[in-house]
């Protein structure tokens, strides 16, 4: 179990990322076409992020624009390939690499999936689905402590889009990933798009899922746009697609979400069919509004300080 204190690349301890004003930071994933673009806008309380394996190389372009960028804001490091939920070992040079570019860039956040991606030697291009069992709940929770060390601080596990379930899940989803983040220490990364995308898929209430779920080891909110399609009898079958703007469903899930919890660091996932910086810009903009929003709600339901009381020299 890892209980360290992250840090920001200025050397203050991530305790503040996820608390007072750096909770209404907003975020957008980061990608070098729009490098360029972003200097340019100057932008204030916002964060990007980037996927580990993209940057694990040891030098050239991509090091000289991820640099470019975590100079001037803060970066969150998002893993998809460490397969957390594989029955394997985990690679040890991939952790190694992984923990490299952690120590390199000081994040102010470090996360990946619950899934796994790997098998023998064969990787695949995909996060793939875990049965909810005691057997794989002891698995991830050893994956989460081996990478929690390497890096030597707290991970974020994010809640995965699935398209099957497992008959032999003997325990809930959201019961799966509170007895990791209870076991191990680590926080929890909420996808809400993902929410959607498997309550539509396997016809369960996303508002129940978001209600089950144990808010107070969210340390992110991921939003993102998905696509429509139909499976192969005709049914309604979406996919995490990260490559159209947020959905409104989704919006909407979000707003009643942090109604309840308060602002939440929050990020905007763009992965394929990148738009020009500006339709990025305008969703991260739109996160931006809400967390506003909610924060200027909880100031007004919070009660007045009475006279005497909390205000001495």
């Amino acid at each position: 179990m890892y209980h360290s204190p992250i840090v920001t690349p200025d050397g203050v301890h991530c305790r503040s990322f996820s608390t007072g004003a750096a909770r209404l930071l907003a975020g957008v994933s980061f990608k070098h076409e729009h490098l360029g673009a972003i200097q340019d806008d100057g932008l204030v309380d916002a964060f990007f992020e980037v996927h580990a394996e993209n940057y694990m190389g040891a030098g050239g372009p991509p090091q000289l624009a991820l640099e470019a960028i975590r100079r001037d804001y803060l970066l969150s490091i998002h893993g998809v390939c460490m397969s957390i939920g594989g029955p394997q070992a985990l690679d040890p040079l991939h952790l190694r690499r992984f923990a490299d570019l952690v120590r390199r860039c000081e994040p102010a956040l470090v996360s990946e999936h619950l899934a796994w991606s790997s098998y023998g030697n064969t990787f695949y291009n995909d996060l793939l689905p875990l049965p909810y069992t005691t057997q794989t709940l002891q698995t991830v929770c050893a994956h989460v402590d081996q990478v929690q060390s390497a890096i030597k601080r707290p991970l974020l596990i994010e809640n995965p889009a699935t398209y099957i379930q497992f008959a032999c899940s003997d325990m809930s989803e959201t019961g799966f990933l509170l007895e990791v983040a209870r076991r191990t220490g680590c926080g929890l990364l909420l996808d809400i798009n993902n929410v959607y995308v498997s309550a539509t898929n396997h016809g369960f209430s996303a508002q129940a899922y978001l209600a089950d779920f144990p808010l107070d080891r969210i340390g992110q909110i991921h939003l993102a746009g998905h696509s429509v399609q139909e499976d192969d009898e005709g049914q309604l079958l979406l996919i995490d697609s990260h490559d159209s703007e947020v959905s409104p469903a989704v919006w909407d899930l979000y707003a009643n979400l942090i109604a309840r919890t308060g602002p939440i660091p929050t990020l905007i996932e763009w992965d394929s069919k990148l738009p020009a910086w500006p339709v990025l810009k305008a969703q991260g903009l739109r996160v931006r509004e809400f967390l506003i929003g909610c924060a200027a709600r909880v100031a007004d339901a919070s009660p007045e300080p009475r006279e005497g009381v909390g205000h001495g020299v």
